[in-house]
């Protein structure tokens, strides 16, 4: 079975105003979350094989900072760690919606209901 792709704005809405400031997600943590989401989810992929040599190399950094962001987005729950060898990691990326600590609560998920009603009627 080939996985749906998301809808790419709203996934970077969510991370923009949901991820990022509930998780306090530092520079460096949301640029190895976003590079990771584009080249998984993004491109219809549930799992992403990667170097942190590699991904050091794509997003411009040192493999230290590369290498404690990606814990830290596995503490966080942004990334299920699948695999990890010397070949590289194997991990399942998960959009915004899907992590826990980024959920709505019931209040803020009726505001939102109604924010995306109003702004349909607006149009």
């Amino acid at each position: 079975m080939k996985n749906k792709k998301p809808n790419a704005e709203l996934v970077w809405k969510q991370l923009e105003d949901l991820l990022a400031p509930r998780l306090r997600l530092s520079v460096i943590d949301r640029t190895v979350y976003s590079h990771l989401l584009r080249h998984s989810r993004l491109e219809g992929k549930l799992r992403l094989r990667f170097s942190i040599l590699g991904l050091g190399r794509n997003i411009r950094l040192s493999t230290g900072p590369v290498r404690e962001a990606v814990r830290r987005l596995v503490a966080h729950g942004a990334l299920r760690m699948v695999q990890r060898s010397k070949l590289g990691h194997v991990v399942e990326v998960r959009l915004p919606s899907e992590i826990r600590a980024v959920r709505l609560n019931r209040i803020e998920s009726r505001a939102a209901t109604k924010e995306e009603g109003a702004g349909a009627c607006a149009r």
